[in-house]
């Protein structure tokens, strides 16, 4: 139970015990409120945070504690509804105390009561430190280092009105304040905390909180005897700004003697930081032209300092600013918000674009002896306005453009605008003010040279206008700035002269339509397609030709474009669209150069009766007996209403067969029907005339001949396969006479295919390579030019005697060797074939050799160096230089004549022949 509490038990009993026995007095009488104290003094730190408490206030109220409301006329503290008066925000107080006045009403009542509060601010950590904390009969004695300089006695004891005793106010610890960056030694000690009860029993002393036993770890400590606390190293406000800790008293079994106290830290801050800027360069701009007091940017430096100290207070002033034109003093910047505004007038970006400014901030409210400074650049950018209007390099222009030509630049227009390049102040805006009303000519702008392009939109008529003269404007996309007036060089004349051209003559009624009937008569006149020569000022002539005529039915005359008939024209040609013919003639002048141009003739051509109708169709079978399958015949006419349908299908008296045999019915305009007349008609193929005439004036007739095959039919009214071979006229016997004859055909085919297959398989499987006994290649040579034997010829036999020259040919994988070589190792031995082969073999032997020698890849060209073995005198084969039939032996050759007339020549050569 709170003090407050106990007071208000004793006021209600003291009440309820006076009412008892005197009911007829009020609670007014019997009761009354009040502050315990007129006015309440407390012991303060300098610097509060906020939400600190500072003192507790007591009010008794006779309706207890729930109608009563506190209120205080200062902004900077406030009362709980338990009493508590604490800082609503963190303060620094600036002089050496503090006072104001708390108020208690009574909202039921409306009664009020006040009381006067004065706050003292304790100069040094000692001074404040040395004062009794009391709490009933209790008291926490908080010792200083020092002897204190000022210490704060506990308030006298005094007698209340109504003869009660008002308990002595809670004192409130004030603050402990710890400077920054202190050089100890260290552990340095605070303050030293004693209760009064150490002198019954031993007493244990311990802090808790935030540098005690939670992180920051071992800040502070406490002598646990002695109660001495200490910091223990060197603090940083930056870092932290203060600790509230709380000490606790124990006795030696841990049990509580005192209840726990509130300890505040502060650190007081020193000047170690200076001011940093967000940005080392900061950009901003200006218009041109702007009144002194501009606003420009903002530039803004942060110190770490307390902001609440000359430390952190930060102060701004411009140090230099180049150029210094046209004043050295352009801005200027509010020392404590960091504006920069303009100050003089003079802003031109036509002469200075950019300005560096170096600003300097500077804690202890900007006191350059003491405080701490930094720099940083502004670079103010003068922006662009309009302030100078386009105005043409000259007065007049000129320029000329050929007639009928558009799309054209005929004058090229160049202005000049001081406003910064490729800007809307600058960008020029072209437009004509008069010369022009049927807005033949249009300015548009070049965007990289900002010059007026005056082009044609549309074709001028030198026989119409054959000068102009313009009047153009010129300004800026963006308007001109308030005070500017436009030059009067805004404004040019532009004079443009046409350019009389040779233009191509012209048909006035092109795509001319005519009508008349098909058929007229060679040279008759059609009409006359005359053209005209737009070159008024020009004696020229104009002739005509032919360009497109594909009937080539048409003529005009060169002079007067008179256009006759060259053939007669047929609306059934082919060259006719929809009745209409159509052909493009050519107008040309004489003019330099010429020109020419082209009209399109059409000419409906009207039907007459021309065309004999066309019986359809053209063939047709029946059955061979009367049935319902009769043939529908119509006809084809290649008129146009009224010259055909409908038709009359006749037919004719001669021969009577017709008549007797067929029968025509009609069914509509354009349709009838041929049926059989008789009971039964013979199977076959009939020619059947029809008659038909169609309905023209004069109408036409034409007679057809219908073939009709007359075929025997089943059921169904079908002809039968059979009844139609029959009726094509091809009896049994010839059809089966067919068929015989293809197979006999196919047979003679795959017997000769089989016989071919045989002869190319017997030809693979003959031996290439023979026996070299029987080997004529090596004794039949020929040449292609004949001589005395090598003795006659100047040969390097050197060549013939290197037997590394044989490595390629000893190196050939076995049957890759030619045929024609002569075996250098052991040779595969190959069956003996007959001494006289047949002379068919021979060929093919030759083929087969020649063959394997095209296909052989080792084999060397015919130009190169062919290596044979070196015969020498020794030799056993004797000398081959030139071939005698009497030195060769007593071999037999007559086998020779067997060989056919390839082999003639040796035949009569060995063989015993006679030479001529």
């Amino acid at each position: 139970m709170t003090a407050g509490s106990g007071v208000l038990l004793v006021l209600l009993s003291l009440s309820g015990a006076l009412r008892a026995h005197s009911g007829d007095l009020t609670a007014r009488e019997t009761c009354k409120a009040g502050f315990s104290e007129e006015d309440y003094t407390a012991l303060i730190s300098q610097n509060i945070l906020e939400g600190e408490k500072v003192l507790k206030v007591k009010f008794s109220s006779c309706l207890g504690t729930k109608g009563t409301h506190y209120e205080t006329n200062s902004m900077d503290f406030k009362v709980g509804a338990d009493g508590t008066v604490f800082a609503t925000r963190e303060l620094r107080i600036p002089s050496e105390q503090v006072a104001f006045t708390v108020t208690a009403w009574d909202h039921q009542t409306a009664e009020r009561w006040d009381a006067a509060v004065r706050l003292l601010v304790a100069q040094t950590s000692s001074t404040h430190s040395g004062h009794k904390l009391q709490k009933g009969r209790k008291d926490t004695v908080l010792d200083p280092v020092q002897p204190p300089k000022d210490t704060l006695l506990p308030w006298p004891q005094r007698q209340s009105a109504n003869g009660l005793r008002r308990q002595k106010r809670d004192w409130v610890i004030p603050p402990i304040n710890v400077p920054e960056n202190s050089r100890g030694p260290f552990p340095q000690q605070l303050v030293r905390i004693r209760s009064d009860k150490d002198n019954d029993i031993p007493i244990r002393y311990s802090i808790t909180g935030v540098g005690a036993d939670q992180p920051p770890m071992e800040v502070f400590s406490i002598d646990s005897m002695s109660g001495r606390m200490y910091v223990t190293r060197p603090m940083d406000r930056e870092e932290r700004a203060s600790y509230h800790l709380r000490a606790h008293a124990v006795d030696m079994n841990g049990n509580k003697v005192e209840n726990p106290i509130d300890l505040y830290i502060y650190v007081i801050d020193m000047n170690d930081n200076r001011p940093e800027f967000l940005n080392q360069v900061y950009n901003g701009s200006v218009d041109e032209g702007s009144k002194p007091g501009t606003y420009v940017m903002t530039v803004t430096a942060n110190d770490a300092d307390d902001a609440t100290t000359a430390n952190g207070m930060v102060r701004y002033r411009i140090v230099t600013q180049t150029p210094q034109s046209p004043s050295q003093n352009m801005f200027t910047i509010n020392s404590e918000t960091g504006d920069i505004v303009t100050v003089a007038a003079g802003l031109d970006r036509e002469k200075v674009q950019q300005y560096m400014v170096i600003i300097q901030a500077t804690d202890m409210e900007g006191n350059l002896n003491y405080g701490l400074s930094n720099t940083a650049t502004a670079i103010i950018t003068v922006t662009d306005v309009n302030d100078n209007p386009p105005e043409f390099t000259a007065s007049t222009y000129a320029g000329e453009v050929p007639e009928n030509r558009v799309e054209m630049v005929v004058a090229n227009l160049t202005v000049m605008d001081r406003d910064q390049p490729h800007s809307p102040n600058w960008n020029a805006v072209y437009r004509i003010i008069s010369g022009d009303p049927s807005g033949h000519f249009s300015i548009r702008t070049d965007p990289a040279t900002n010059e007026g392009m005056v082009t044609v939109v549309k074709a001028v008529d030198y026989e119409l206008n054959r000068a102009f003269m313009l009047t153009v404007m010129v300004s800026n996309q963006a308007p001109l700035a308030s005070g500017i007036q436009m030059s009067f060089q805004s404004t040019a004349g532009v004079t443009i002269s046409v350019m009389d051209i040779n233009e191509a003559p012209y048909f006035p009624s092109n795509h001319k339509l005519i009508r008349l009937e098909e058929g007229v008569p060679t040279g008759t006149m059609l009409t006359t397609f005359s053209a005209v020569d737009p070159d008024r000022f020009m004696q020229q002539a104009v002739r005509y030709s032919k360009l497109s005529d594909p009937a080539n039915w048409l003529h005009i005359n060169a002079t007067n474009g008179q256009i006759s008939t060259a053939a007669v024209l047929d609306r059934e040609s082919l060259y006719i669209k929809n009745n209409v013919y159509e052909a493009t003639f050519l107008a040309a002048d004489n003019g330099i150069p010429p020109a020419s141009g082209t009209g399109t003739l059409q000419i409906y051509l009207i039907d007459i009766n021309d065309n004999a109708p066309e019986l359809l169709p053209k063939e047709a079978q029946v059955c061979e007996k009367p049935s319902l399958n009769a043939i529908n015949i119509t006809a084809a006419d290649a008129d146009v209403d009224p010259n055909i349908g409908p038709y009359v299908f006749e037919l004719p008296f001669v021969p009577a067969s017709v008549r007797n045999n067929w029968t025509v019915t009609r069914l509509n305009g354009d349709y009838a029907q041929l049926s059989l007349r008789v009971l039964h008609l013979e199977a076959g193929v009939y020619d059947v005339p029809i008659t038909v005439t169609d309905s023209g004036n004069p109408p036409l007739s034409h007679t057809s001949i219908i073939k009709v095959k007359v075929c025997p039919c089943d059921d169904n009214g079908d002809c039968t396969t059979v009844g139609a071979v029959a009726a094509a006229g091809l009896g049994t016997g010839a059809i089966v006479a067919i068929l015989i004859c293809i197979v006999m055909l196919l047979t003679m085919v795959l017997l000769f295919v089989v016989w071919m297959k045989r002869r190319e398989k017997e030809r693979h499987t003959k031996q290439l390579l023979i026996d070299p006994e029987d080997d004529v290649r090596d004794n039949i040579l020929k040449y292609d030019e004949e001589g005395g034997g090598e003795e006659d010829q100047d040969y390097d036999l050197s060549q013939l005697q290197q037997p590394e020259a044989m490595e390629h040919v000893l190196s050939k994988a076995p049957g890759v060797r030619r045929v024609d070589e002569r075996p250098v190792g052991a040779e595969p031995q190959y069956p003996v074939r007959p001494m006289v082969p047949h002379p068919g073999d021979i060929g093919d032997f030759i083929n087969e050799g020649l063959r394997a020698a095209d296909n052989d890849p080792t084999a060397p060209p015919y130009d190169s160096l062919l290596v044979f073995d070196y015969e020498g005198s020794g030799s056993t084969a004797g000398s081959v230089s030139s071939l005698d039939s009497s030195s060769s032996g007593d071999q037999d050759y007559d086998y020779l004549n067997d060989w056919g007339p390839r082999f003639k020549k040796l035949a009569d050569m060995y063989g015993g022949g006679e030479e001529d």
